[in-house]
């Protein structure tokens, strides 16, 4: 089933880590109408710049969410969010394309190394109303996960 255009349900709710603990991860009523909403307004317009958009995590449920360690705020369990990567650019190149491109609500380059851009993921999250258009960094700093503002200029 269709989600968008491209995007399937299938694909938005994946997680490995939901099949090996047998938990399920099917979104509510609402939860599947921010996804659609996510894949309209961030998901969509990216894979027309940049052709296909792997999805490694969009919805979560609760408890797939607490399973994975995720934040107990987190939208992924909202369907507000996805962590996304494109193979032909790096994630940099495609954090900075999405945020002087489109309206959104957090923007997170996790875990880029400068010196393999292909390394980590970016996150962002649309709401369907009010968007903060928040940029973050986020690092490992002495096994923790530190954020900062702002996108790298290299």
């Amino acid at each position: 089933m269709l989600a968008s255009e491209h995007f399937t349900y299938a694909e938005l709710t994946r997680s490995q880590a939901a099949t090996r603990a047998s938990l399920p991860n099917q979104p509510s009523r609402l939860a599947r109408t921010a996804l659609e909403t996510l894949c309209n307004y961030i998901l969509e317009p990216v894979r027309a710049n940049f052709g296909p958009v792997h999805v490694s995590s969009g919805y979560r449920s609760p408890a797939v969410n607490a399973l994975i360690g995720g934040s107990s705020s987190s939208q992924h369990m909202k369907g507000e969010a996805a962590d996304i990567e494109c193979a032909i650019v790096s994630n940099l190149v495609l954090a900075k394309w999405i945020r002087d491109t489109l309206d959104f609500d957090q923007l997170i380059l996790e875990f880029y190394n400068e010196n393999d851009p292909r390394a980590g993921w970016v996150h962002v999250s649309y709401r369907a109303k009010g968007n903060r258009n928040e940029s973050l960094v986020a690092r490992s700093v002495n096994g923790k996960t530190a954020y900062s503002k702002g996108l790298p200029i290299a």
